[in-house]
């Protein structure tokens, strides 16, 4: 079975995905590329996550094709693949449908530096890219045309994208931007969010590089779960 380990990663995350609530019913999806096949595994479309199977995980090419699996694959595979193709350093997209996500997509709001964690995104404002359709080539070129060095984004009206170097960190990250949107959507309910400065970002992500524990030399260190 190709890419057996993505899959059961696949079928792992999807579970987890759903049991914390980062999306409801068989909304949402994930995909892990593997850059030396050109391989992408993806969720198969419309099936519950506590009843996918390794067997049921598609395995694509980046231009639509199916290589390997008897189910239809996600909707959105178009937007996986479009994130791969301007994040080449990715490895792992989690598309959510989380609560506060969502409200400020719906809001077609940026998430914002209300807390540092934001920092795991690569920016100091989590940009939301315009409107389309689910599913369709013209929700995948807004991606493209958003996205930039981010590695989250919203999407108007639907939820959130992240992307990692692994399906953990993704998920981490997805994790890590419905906190910052809770913490917006709250200091908003009160008043107006103190949002820290791009000096005070960069003193973060200076933190970050010591942040954690010591990796193997030429390995990152994990700058997702702070």
């Amino acid at each position: 079975m190709l890419m057996e380990k993505e899959r059961n990663e696949i079928v792992e995350f999807g579970k987890k995905m759903s049991s914390q609530g980062l999306s409801k019913g068989t909304s949402g999806n994930l995909s892990c590329y593997d850059p030396e096949s050109g391989y992408m595994a993806i969720g198969p479309s419309g099936l519950g996550y506590f009843e996918t199977t390794p067997e049921d995980v598609v395995v694509m090419d980046l231009e639509g094709n199916v290589i390997e699996g008897g189910r239809k694959p996600s909707s959105e595979h178009n937007l996986h693949a479009t994130v791969y193709k301007h994040r080449p350093e990715a490895r792992a997209v989690v598309h959510t449908h989380s609560t506060y996500c969502t409200t400020f997509a719906c809001l077609r709001q940026p998430l914002k530096a209300v807390h540092y964690v934001i920092s795991g995104a690569g920016v100091d404002e989590v940009p939301c890219a315009e409107y389309a359709t689910f599913g369709t080539p013209e929700l995948a070129a807004s991606v493209g045309a958003a996205i930039g060095d981010s590695k989250a984004l919203l999407l108007a009206n639907h939820g959130l994208v992240a992307c990692g170097p692994n399906m953990s960190k993704a998920f981490s990250l997805a994790v890590n931007m419905e906190f910052v949107a809770e913490m917006q959507w709250r200091c908003m309910a009160v008043g107006t969010p103190a949002v820290l400065t791009g000096e005070e970002m960069t003193a973060v992500r200076v933190r970050m590089q010591t942040y954690g524990q010591a990796k193997k030399p030429g390995e990152a260190r994990d700058t997702v779960g702070y």
